[in-house]
């Protein structure tokens, strides 16, 4: 049965409005992790977990699931606040001491122990 003129016309419209009409895209999303820091992130973890070439796709999968749940401003803000919390000295006392940051870098490590978790990542 041959289509009408009128369902051909309906047809491009709505194909047209489908294709121009933007879909919402998660926060996560909207600044994507660069490179050179996912890289980072999946180096770093190999290294802990003895350097072997298994974990490269392991540990891809927890820096993906971290980035999943923390726009990229806040996994820079809350693993240098968790990174720095680790160390000594009183300057460090900056990030260790206001309940903020410790909430933040909590926050940072139970999301990054879950995405370990889930790709089975030891360390």
């Amino acid at each position: 049965m041959p289509a009408t003129s009128a369902w051909r016309k309906t047809r491009r419209l709505l194909a047209l409005a489908f294709v121009l009409t933007p879909l919402p895209v998660p926060a996560a999303a909207q600044a994507p992790y660069p490179t050179a820091d996912r890289v980072e992130y999946v180096l770093e973890c190999m290294r802990n977990n003895g350097g072997r070439y298994d974990y490269l796709y392991k540990c891809s999968c927890a820096i993906d699931a971290i980035a999943q749940q923390l726009s990229y401003d806040d996994y820079v803000d809350a693993a240098a606040v968790a990174r720095y919390q680790g160390m000594a000295g009183e300057r460090m006392g900056a990030f260790r001491d206001p309940p903020p940051l410790q909430a933040r870098a909590a926050r940072y490590r139970a999301l990054q122990t879950d995405a370990k978790k889930t790709c089975d990542v030891p360390r």
